[in-house]
């Protein structure tokens, strides 16, 4: 209870929470003079009150005190006479009020805090979002929930139902948000923080919750290279900073960190997840000191509410298919690239096919859709059954969920199974204990097409031998390229499993120790992984080949936390203290083996192959921390926070100390506040932030700062012995990557919050760089990590969400997203050069395209003579930038970056009574990327190519394609725009009436279909511009994949 008043010439000053009206008597009578007559027995029934007034009467002051209360007053001269309310005029007779709430969709809302305005008086909905108040006529119910716009009604005589609908927050400043180690109000944020919309957490059909993030979060660029099935997307959040280390943000799910675990996103369900924030400035990301360079992401999954047990089921079931084919050549296509093909390298063609295996089917008019043959219709569904409930002091929350996908390429599937269990427990009054425990399986067995060899086949080739099986060189003599469906004969188990157990305890102290609070997290992760495989006869292999492979990876963490609150008048305290220690060890173990005597046995059997290997690796990585974080403010009116973190880990040099230290400061001023904006008509709420901090990064792996060796094999006076030979060259100066970063910012909301979104600015450096220095052959060595070099970066970023329509039947929102990046490194190994081989540029981003500049295709009759001597016309004709009349290697100069240099998106949400319509449109914009699509060098004449890509002959002059017989010496990269604007997904949903649903016992029904990459507008010649699509024995290759389009169907039940 707090409370303070003051009187000038009997108007009064009055501020109180919680206040008897005891105190409040008090306190008035010290300010104005006023004497109270009352009896003991009156105070009996009084409730606690909440007031805070300024410059009013004591007539007013009287009236607001006084109101909800069974008691009345006179005045007379200087007293103040309190008296009982007569029947007549009593207002406080209870109403007993029940109701449910919902969220926009219609779903219920557990969880959401019913209160009556001005007492201490409250609620909270259950599971279904039912809840029970009393309270009189004229009050007012207040309902609030995180991520959720508080909403008030009034309670009008003799109501006893009131059912509302809770909107999302969105980026209204009343939103409470989590943070790293606490919740805040956004209000009270100083830091860049973001919240995940709600509604991408929920209804699309992805895999791994950061699918669902790509465009939707400003300054988080998502990038979905693979449509693998079961593929981790990339993540970066405001830029590369580092060159060596990885760039994507450390995770940490419900407190305790999932990065560095062993585990990945795709262990995580996204139906079991509540909340969704991502740090991104110095001030938010400090607390996580050497593992907050690159921003962090905290899940929250949910958790049970009081009330009865509910279950709840979600799921989709849906096809998914190609979003676009690059389609090879029709027959009648690729006999005349033949043809040319020979005309332009002066061979004389004596077959219209290139190969003899060829001849039979086209003198036959049989052709084969090597696409068709390699790719399938995908199914993807999705179902999750979730139970969840308790009593005021025990609450649980139980989920299970099966994931299945079969891919569009045969072969490829992905298989989740995951299990998840969350209690919390009321022990004492001041005890509480609860568990986040989940099982997580993943499987990606199955041997796999190769798409790649797809689009190289001859529409020509064989699939199949006389004896059904499938023929191993579909173009032969041909055997630069093997049937793309031999691996699908081959045998292929690869699985992982996430056991993970965490658990806390949480003390409350009370007394002159009120406001501090202790809480103790640890974590557990077990995480085997099997890898096996075998390759026989059947699939090229004729010797066969096995391996299995298995790996152990285990890790803990222990966190202690001090939480201590205090408000003093108008000034409000808090801290959080944190040490902690966190351990991980790996082992791996493989065997392979060749030479079988047949393929019967596959894996299973290893110790029968001629020749044998095997090979096992075990590290283990410790970091302990400490930690405290001050938050101050005035009225919620100045805020200010003060961070430092103190990491030691073990990857780092014995001549250091392993010790970094990592502080920040930020400042907050919430505008709106003041006497000249509080009253605004336009402004609602506006705060401006700054913040300044140190980050680091340890980026670089276990063991890299002490020399070792390695072992090897070889042959001593005839006989084979294991020997030692130099591997890895210690620096034990190493330390941390060290970022430094300033953040401004504001956070806004206009119009009766109508609009309202952020801008923020930023600019980091980071130095200390790890990279590898060349050394001198003579060393033994070609290299040692050092801390050298510098890259910095600077950006905007804006969201902005608006309610344009806001009716009572037809509502229309949008979210728009948009956010700039600019990337340079500032310094490399010390002495102002370029490191060319890498390609990097000092001042210039870190990922860029160097290379030639094409200007057009050598034409018959052009002069190549001064600018490219021995160029022919069809050749790639290329700017003699150096101007020494030939092209060369100087010639090559930087072309652009292959990061975006913008990005946004734009969601569009529609509201018609019960329906709803969401369109996400997504854009990445300022990038080059090497099109290994138009790079097929001396190949040209040996396979397919895509009909899209065409190529020169005399005839045509073809001003953007080379001829056939190109082959590409100087291995040029064809870097292209790969900008794009893509329909990123669409959902239409029906939520069914209440009114229905109360017959058949079901809480909420909502049915809705979605569909994911539905077009994409690029001037990219190729599958997918995001997609790395790899040519022939470079990259990932055997894994070629495309963007997918997916459409399910689904649905969201809750029972009572």
């Amino acid at each position: 209870m707090h409370v303070s008043a003051s009187s000038y010439a009997q108007k009064i000053n009055l501020s109180a929470t919680n206040a008897p009206l005891k105190k409040l008597f008090k306190e008035i009578r010290k300010q104005s003079g006023y004497n109270f007559i009352y009896t003991e027995g009156m105070m009996k029934d009084t409730r606690p009150v909440n007031i805070h007034v300024s410059n009013a009467s004591i007539g007013d002051i009287l009236d607001k005190v006084f109101h909800d209360q069974p008691l009345s007053y006179t005045i007379s001269n200087n007293t103040i006479v309190i008296k009982e309310k007569d029947s007549q005029e009593s207002d406080n007779v209870l109403i007993t009020i029940t109701g449910t709430v919902k969220d926009e969709k219609g779903e219920p809302l557990p969880g959401v805090t019913v209160a009556v305005e001005g007492i201490a008086n409250a609620t909270s909905t259950d599971y279904n979002g039912k809840y029970t108040i009393k309270a009189n006529a004229g009050q007012t119910l207040v309902f609030s929930f995180i991520g959720y716009k508080t909403i008030k009604k009034l309670i009008n005589s003799n109501e006893q139902l009131i059912n509302v609908s809770l909107e999302p927050a969105s980026r209204d400043l009343t939103e409470v948000v989590v943070v790293g180690y606490g919740t805040q109000k956004r209000s009270d944020i100083t830091g860049a923080v973001a919240s995940v919309p709600k509604a991408r957490l929920s209804e699309l059909p992805v895999t791994n919750v950061l699918q669902a993030l790509e465009g939707a979060v400003a300054g988080v660029t998502i990038t979905n290279t693979s449509s693998v099935p079961g593929a981790v997307p990339g993540s970066i959040v405001r830029g590369q900073n580092s060159i060596n280390a990885g760039t994507g943000p450390y995770v940490v799910v419900d407190g305790i960190p999932l990065s560095k675990t062993g585990g990945s996103l795709n262990d995580i369900n996204p139906n079991d997840i509540a909340s969704m924030e991502i740090l991104k400035d110095a001030s938010a990301v400090a607390i996580y000191g050497t593992n907050g360079s690159n921003g962090v992401i905290l899940i929250t999954t949910k958790r049970g509410n009081s009330g009865k047990p509910v279950i709840r089921y979600s799921g989709y079931a849906g096809i998914e298919n190609l979003a676009h084919i690059l389609d090879p050549r029709d027959p009648a296509s690729y006999i005349q690239k033949y043809a040319d093909y020979l005309s332009q390298t002066g061979q004389t063609q004596t077959s219209p096919v290139p190969n003899s295996s060829e001849l039979p089917n086209y003198q036959a008019g049989k052709t084969i859709d090597w696409v068709k043959e390699t790719t399938q219709q995908g199914v993807m569904q999705d179902h999750n059954l979730s139970v969840s409930g308790g009593s005021p002091d025990v609450k649980y929350f139980i989920s299970g969920d099966y994931l299945k996908q079969k891919g569009v390429v045969k072969g490829y599937q992905y298989n989740r199974v995951s299990i998840r269990s969350n209690l919390d427990v009321n022990v004492t009054n001041f005890l509480t204990v609860g568990m986040s425990s989940y099982f997580a399986n993943n499987n990606y067995d199955g041997g796999r097409a190769n798409l790649l060899f797809a689009t190289a086949m001859s529409p020509y080739g064989n699939l199949y031998n006389a004896d059904g099986t499938y023929t191993i060189y579909p173009m032969a003599p041909e055997q630069l390229y093997t049937n793309p469906l031999l691996g699908l004969t081959t045998d292929q188990i690869n699985r992982s499993v996430n056991l993970n157990g965490n658990g806390y305890a949480e003390i409350k102290f009370g007394g002159v120790l009120k406001g501090l609070k202790y809480r103790v997290n640890a974590g557990y992760t077990y995480l085997p992984t099997r890898v096996d495989s075998y390759s026989g006869r059947l699939a090229n292999t004729p010797l066969g080949s096995a391996s299995a492979a298995s790996s152990e990876t285990t890790a803990y963490t222990i966190e202690n936390l001090l939480y201590y609150n205090r408000d003093i008048g108008k000034h409000h305290f808090d801290f959080t203290g944190l040490y902690s220690a966190q351990r991980r060890r790996y082992f791996t173990s493989t065997a392979s083996a060749t030479g079988f005597v047949n393929d019967e046995l596959s894996f299973n059997n290893i110790g029968a192959g001629a020749t044998q290997t095997s090979s096992s690796y075990s590290d283990r990585y410790a970091l302990t921390s400490q930690m405290g974080r001050i938050n101050y403010s005035y009225n919620s009116r100045y805020l200010f926070t003060v961070t430092a973190r103190r990491d030691g880990s073990s990857v780092f040099g014995a001549n250091t100390t392993k010790y970094g230290v990592f502080p920040s400061a930020a400042l907050g001023w919430n505008i709106s506040q003041e006497d000249f904006l509080k009253d605004s008509k336009i402004v609602n709420s506006l705060k401006l932030r700054g913040s300044y901090g140190k980050t680091g990064n340890e980026a670089i792996s276990v063991y890299q700062t002490i020399t070792t060796d390695g072992t090897v094999r070889s042959p001593f006076n005839g006989v084979s012995t294991i020997g030692v030979q130099a591997s890895n060259l210690g620096n034990a100066n190493l330390l941390w990557e060290t970022t430094v970063g300033t953040n401004i910012g504001a956070d806004f909301s206009l119009f009766n919050s109508r609009i309202n979104g952020s801008v923020d600015a930023y600019k980091t450096r980071t130095s200390g760089l790890l990279l590898k220095r060349s050394l001198p052959a003579i060393t033994g060595y070609s290299s040692v990590w050092d801390n050298i070099g510098k890259v910095a970066n600077k950006g905007i970023e804006v969201t902005l969400n608006t309610k344009n329509i806001d009716g009572r039947d037809f509502r229309w929102e949008s979210n728009i997203v948009y956010a700039i990046n600019r990337n340079k490194i500032v310094s490399l190994y010390g002495d102002g050069k370029d490191d060319i081989g890498n390609r990097w540029f000092i001042g210039k981003p870190i990922s860029v395209i160097y290379d030639y500049k094409m200007t057009g295709v050598w034409q018959t009759g052009e002069d190549a003579s001064k600018q490219d001597p021995g160029a022919k016309p069809g050749d790639l004709k290329f700017a003699d930038t150096n101007g020494d009349g030939k092209i060369t290697a100087d010639d090559r100069v930087i072309q652009g970056q292959t990061t975006p240099k913008w990005t946004g998106g734009i969601t569009n949400t529609f509201h018609y009574k019960q329906f709803n319509l969401s369109v996400f449109i997504q854009t990445a914009q300022g990038m080059l990327k090497n099109n290994a699509d138009l790079n097929y060098a001396d190949e040209s004449g040996r396979r397919n190519t895509p009909a899209a890509i065409g190529y020169w002959t005399p005839s045509n002059g073809n001003n953007s394609f080379q001829s056939l017989a190109y082959t590409n010496t100087r291995g040029y990269g064809y870097p292209r725009d790969a900008s794009y604007t893509r329909i990123k997904d669409v959902t239409f949903s029906y939520v069914v009436p209440q009114v229905l649903l109360d017959k058949a016992h079901i809480n909420g029904l909502t049915f809705y279909v979605s569909g994911r990459n539905l077009h994409t507008f690029t001037k990219w010649i190729g599958w997918d511009p995001e997609n790395n699509y790899s040519t022939r024995g470079s990259g990932d290759w055997t894994n070629n994949y495309p963007t997918t389009r997916t459409f399910v169907f689904g649905a969201n039940i809750s029972l009572k």
